[in-house]
């Protein structure tokens, strides 16, 4: 089920070209391993699980208009699903664009889980890209962060510090990936502010998740639906047509 390498699709978006203003792209970091948290699965299954949840997500970017909206999109996925390849994704594609990026991936307090799960996109990988970040803010032209990632809000300070306006992030373990994802991006896609289609999305995910994970009898929240909780971190609320000329 092996897949091609790091692609990168160049669309016929033009309304940046002659305005001043940085053309937009979009990294989608794309690894989802075929792991169910807690489940136990056969190696199979793991693969088909990974392979369809990854192909899914690709036709969905393309049906909510990703490819029309974004100058460039650049998906690393299978091996290519690495810390290096991120990082050198996120420096190349700055020199030249205001990047947006997609977190496709199993998420650890404070890391990514990249390619078949042996890849790990730790502190010790950011610790490097911030000090070279810190040394030289040219580096990066980040503006949003979204993710589907479990613990992702542990990392809204290390994109924050890399340059990103707005992040979003799970307090948990995150078991709503969808709707969220595609509510997220149609949203978002279509104008609405990073805030407001983090906030969509998270609520009629966590309402439909209700309908599987009752409250408790306490009234507090299934665990599930409380991990899967989405906050929203940032310096400033953007559009995807916001302004991307580069101070």
């Amino acid at each position: 089920m092996a897949r091609s390498r790091m692609t990168a699709t160049q669309n016929r978006h033009t309304a940046s070209a002659g305005t001043g203003r940085r053309p937009l792209a979009l990294v989608v970091f794309l690894e989802n391993v075929g792991h169910i948290h807690g489940i136990d699965l056969p190696r199979w299954v793991t693969e088909v699980i990974d392979w369809v949840t990854e192909e899914y997500a690709k036709l969905l970017l393309r049906l909510l208009g990703a490819h029309r909206r974004y100058d460039r999109v650049v998906i690393l996925e299978d091996e290519n699903a690495t810390a290096q390849e991120l990082t050198d994704a996120l420096v190349h594609l700055s020199a030249t664009h205001t990047v947006d990026q997609l977190l496709l991936v199993h998420g650890q307090e404070h890391a990514l889980v990249g390619h078949r799960g042996r890849e790990v996109v730790d502190g010790a990988a950011f610790d490097r890209l911030t000090e070279r970040y810190d040394e030289d803010k040219s580096l990066l032209d980040l503006r949003v962060v979204y993710g589907v990632n479990c613990f992702g809000s542990t990392l809204a300070s290390t994109w924050l510090g890399l340059g990103a306006h707005a992040v979003n992030g799970a307090q948990a373990v995150n078991w709503l990936p969808e709707p969220s994802l595609s509510l997220f991006l149609h949203k978002w896609l279509n104008g609405a502010r990073f805030s407001e289609a983090v906030v969509y999305s998270a609520g009629r995910a966590r309402a439909l998740g209700r309908c599987v994970w009752r409250d408790r009898a306490d009234g507090g929240e299934h665990p599930h639906i409380a991990g899967s909780r989405q906050i929203v971190f940032g310096l400033r609320d953007v559009t995807i047509g916001s302004a991307t000329e580069r101070s």
